[in-house]
């Protein structure tokens, strides 16, 4: 007998998983929300109600602009302290560029560990506007062979799409977590919306042969996705 799939969670709940989580790293985070909300509803009413206009439906826009105002800068401060609090909690753990990777969004495919060591050195491939995007997290020096490795593999398969190498870090020449998705999205655009579905296909004849790679152990963490749909909201 089949187990029932478990139900996506709510907006809500999202929001109450993300706050949770973030609450452990950023004890102040429900304050400094609740002083955004407060400053944005200020803000709001005193713009409106300044405005000419009758003195009773000044009043009541005046409400509503601060309602909406207070809404709209608590979701932006919560979003970032709660984005700045997920990267600290992941940061320097296996796996975590992945997490991150999570929050590109259409037209990108993120396949996490493509390449590995025993040593929990991995490669992540992003495929998107730039074209190839290898994203490796671990040793710098263990990095350098196997992002070549990868790197000579799909030159085979896609000779004519640009391959990319990042390293996620904060050593000399990589790039910090928090920074990882704006650096792959500003990697430029080299490959058209109608080329990446090719180059998709090209690639399942690299991922045939290599098989089902384990991803290393320990914790994942899960709520970047919430992160991608707060950001989409703003």
């Amino acid at each position: 007998m089949s187990t029932p799939a478990t139900p996506p969670a709510s907006r809500s709940q999202q929001l109450i998983q993300t706050y949770r989580m973030a609450k452990t790293t950023d004890r102040r985070i429900g304050l400094i929300t609740l002083g955004a909300f407060v400053l944005g509803a200020a803000l709001g009413f005193a713009v409106i109600y300044l405005l000419p206009g009758d003195g009773l439906l000044s009043l009541i826009l005046s409400i509503v602009g601060a309602i909406l105002f207070g809404a709209l800068a608590a979701i932006i401060i919560f979003g970032r302290r709660a984005q700045a609090a997920a990267f600290s909690q992941m940061d320097g753990k296996p796996g975590a560029a992945a997490s991150a990777l999570q929050m590109l969004r259409r037209g990108w495919k993120t396949d996490p560990v493509v390449g590995f060591t025993k040593q929990q050195d991995i490669v992540h491939r992003v495929v998107g506007p730039p074209g190839i995007v290898l994203v490796g997290e671990g040793n710098h020096n263990r990095l350098k062979g196997l992002l070549a490795t990868e790197r000579r593999k799909h030159e085979r398969v896609l000779p004519e799409t640009p391959i990319h190498e990042v390293i996620c870090g904060n050593g000399e020449g990589e790039v910090p977590l928090a920074k990882l998705v704006r650096h792959v999205t500003k990697l430029g655009r080299s490959v058209k919306p109608a080329e990446i579905t090719d180059v998709l296909a090209r690639l399942k004849a690299i991922d045939a042969q290599r098989g089902t790679i384990p991803m290393p152990k320990g914790p994942m963490p899960t709520s970047m996705k919430g992160m991608r749909g707060q950001q989409r909201g703003r």
